[in-house]
């Protein structure tokens, strides 16, 4: 102790650095659901913390325990959903039952990793409980953490919250991987410019690290960059903003520069509705957090009105957004077979055509994605179709996986 009370800052810090974890495995409850956390490997998912529902009728009304429970089956059955955050506030719960009750509502209805947060040291030990009861025993969920947590320990600027840094503390304490979540935003409670406030976002990120290695050395971490903005002519917070996506999509490639896995956002929006605002804000930041190589991007399915409000459609609509961001990440795979030099060969000098290629049938499914919900047909299918737009047939689908799954 006396050692650690006399070193410098910049010593703790790269002793903290040294030790940190470079991959963090967070698991589904079946092994195809895992997720590797390293490198630029990108992972989607939900998140956010929301207060109201935009209902499938048009109405607005007060989030509940049953919506953890639809949203996670939805999130089980879009494959461009790989994650579930808790997405809504159970508004009908007791602080004291938030906690075990809303875990407990989404590992029941999805088997894809599910990460949440804690009010206190007691409901971490609850919900640990639960985990291990489900995994078969404690060694079985350390071995396979199937849940995790998410951290929110700093008031920024430069802040630690006591009551917040005790469930930190539980979390490391029972063994289970932790989002250090901070999310200054510029202009209010950070400096005004997106490179100031990522100063100060990496210096809070850089403190959570070394305490959490000081604590327990490799512990599953992620360092939680949430760096957003405030709309100066209202005071605002604004989601749907092009410095929102500029500010993750750096936060990314610093994460990359410590070489510690990254927890971070995309696809918020200030629409109130599932429209094209809300459709061009979510594809600008997933598609710019995704391409820089943020490992763990939550709130990428379902928020609308600056994190108040989700909307069952739009579950549907950012994974068809996501879908086309993942065929993005993915890149252009260069190989001889895909060079298709003797492909054109055979058809430019033979009597045979592309579409009719083998290669062509043979690597369709992987070489194209194919929007679900998005619309590719022409306006005559369209029309005979019932000319719906893209958030009513978002809707039916939406209503179709409620029914089923």
């Amino acid at each position: 102790m006396t050692e650690l009370a006399s070193a410098h800052p910049r010593e703790l810090v790269q002793r903290g650095l040294s030790t940190a974890a470079r991959s963090v495995r967070l698991c589904g409850q079946a092994p195809e659901f895992d997720m590797v956390l390293e490198g630029t490997r990108v992972y989607l998912g939900t998140g956010g913390a929301a207060v109201k529902v935009l209902d499938l009728d048009g109405t607005v009304r007060e989030s509940a325990l049953r919506d953890i429970y639809d949203i996670g089956r939805m999130v089980n059955a879009l494959d461009n959903i790989h994650f579930c955050l808790r997405p809504v506030v159970a508004r009908e719960l007791e602080t004291e039952a938030l906690d075990l009750n809303s875990y407990y509502a989404a590992v029941s209805a999805t088997p894809k990793h599910v990460m949440g947060n804690s009010f206190s040291p007691d409901t971490v030990r609850q919900i640990v409980k639960m985990g291990e009861m489900i995994a078969g025993s404690p060694e079985a969920l350390r071995e396979r953490p199937f849940i995790s947590w998410v951290a929110s320990w700093t008031i920024s600027p430069l802040r630690y919250v006591e009551e917040t840094v005790d469930v930190l503390d539980e979390v490391v304490r029972q063994g289970m991987p932790v989002a250090l979540s901070s999310a200054p935003q510029a202009g209010a409670t950070a400096p005004v410019t997106l490179a100031g406030t990522l100063v100060q976002l990496t210096a809070e990120q850089l403190s959570g690290i070394t305490y959490v290695n000081l604590l327990r050395p490799g512990h599953p971490t992620l360092l939680g960059y949430v760096p957003s903005v405030a709309d100066l002519r209202t005071g605002n917070f604004s989601g749907g903003s092009p410095e929102f996506a500029l500010m993750n999509a750096a936060a990314a490639q610093l994460a990359q520069h410590l070489g510690v896995p990254i927890y971070n956002s995309s696809a918020l929006s200030d629409s109130k509705l599932p429209d094209v605002q809300a459709g061009y804000e979510k594809g600008i930041s997933s598609i710019t957090a995704a391409l820089a190589g943020a490992n763990y991007i939550h709130d990428s399915a379902g928020l609308l009105e600056m994190l108040l409000t989700v909307a069952y459609e739009q579950y549907v609509i950012d994974d068809d957004i996501n879908g086309s961001v993942m065929r993005m990440v993915r890149g252009i795979e260069v190989n001889e077979e895909t060079l298709a030099v003797d492909v054109i060969n055979e058809v430019c000098y033979g009597d045979g055509h592309f579409l009719g290629h083998p290669q062509t049938y043979n690597l369709m499914r992987s070489e194209f994605y194919y929007p679900h919900t998005g619309d590719r047909a022409n306006r005559d299918r369209w029309e005979r179709a019932g000319a719906l737009d893209m958030r009513e047939r978002a809707k039916l689908r939406a209503r179709q996986l409620l029914d089923t799954q």
